[in-house]
């Protein structure tokens, strides 16, 4: 197929297989914390980010990034401030970031076409500077979870004995909490910030299905997100689809597919 020889697909390959890996494995200690919907929320923030961007002729996906660096200081902080209802600093953050973002779209209408990509996803615009933040966040990422896995796994399975047994437990919350901010502000551009939570809990829901350990479910985490992503893409190519809706679709077609599957072997069993 011709479209793979294409400069801008190469690039749409490059960017979607970087997220693809890192994603998922800041998804997976998201769902431990039961805080899945903290995607949707730095997404909604990173909007406002990009377009403030727009606004002042800022690289857009640096002022978005951030925006979610800053809210995922402001979601640990009002965390810790109502320890009991943690959810709270969610809900807060996201109607502020929406409520952002509608007000800069108002100042700066003429962008509002430009920053609609960013809802969407529009990962065949991606340049050089875009796959060189998105490659720059996604050996970040790597590193940190290669060098803290086994503190990150006792953090989020019990926190208090990991508190206990002498961990800095708030630097690792903010660390993940800070990670995942800019994961989630370089996926947008790619997947859109509609559908970025997605990338996060989808391939996660699909690996605890199958799942032997913690370790094997991140990797099947990972794969399930890396097959979506290069079917998502392939087909958007070849049949001119929107690609972050497609990689999406076929996320939840593969969790179908699984589950399916898992009952299957139950009845049998």
């Amino acid at each position: 197929m011709d479209i793979f020889l294409e400069p801008f697909f190469q690039r749409a390959l490059i960017g979607g297989i970087l997220i693809g890996l890192t994603a998922p494995l800041m998804g997976t200690f998201l769902v431990l914390r039961r805080l899945s919907m903290i995607g949707d929320t730095l997404a909604h923030v990173s909007i406002a980010g990009v377009a403030l961007g727009f606004l002042i002729n800022v690289y857009p996906l640096g002022t978005g990034l951030l925006f979610a660096l800053l809210a995922s200081f402001a979601i640990e902080q009002l965390r810790k401030t109502y320890r009991t209802y943690a959810e709270l600093s969610i809900a807060i953050i996201m109607s502020g970031g929406v409520a952002l973002a509608t007000l800069l779209f108002t100042l700066g209408k003429g962008f509002n076409m430009n920053v609609m990509s960013y809802f969407f996803g529009s990962v065949y615009t991606l340049d050089t500077a875009d796959i060189a933040v998105v490659g720059g966040v996604s050996a970040l990422v790597l590193i940190v979870i290669c060098l803290h896995f086994k503190e990150f796994f006792l953090m989020f399975f019990d926190e208090e004995a990991a508190s206990v047994s002498g961990l800095p437990v708030r630097a690792y919350n903010i660390a993940v909490t800070m990670l995942t901010a800019l994961v989630i502000s370089v996926s947008i551009k790619i997947v859109g910030a509609l559908l970025v939570s997605a990338l996060l809990t989808i391939p996660v829901a699909c690996s605890l299905v199958v799942g032997r350990s913690f370790r094997h479910s991140v990797g099947m985490a990972v794969l399930y997100s890396e097959v979506a992503v290069m079917i998502g893409l392939v087909v958007a190519g070849v049949w001119d689809l929107a690609p972050g809706a497609t990689v999406v679709l076929t996320l939840i077609v593969l969790l179908i597919g699984t589950l399916t599957f898992k009952m299957g072997l139950r009845r049998r069993a």
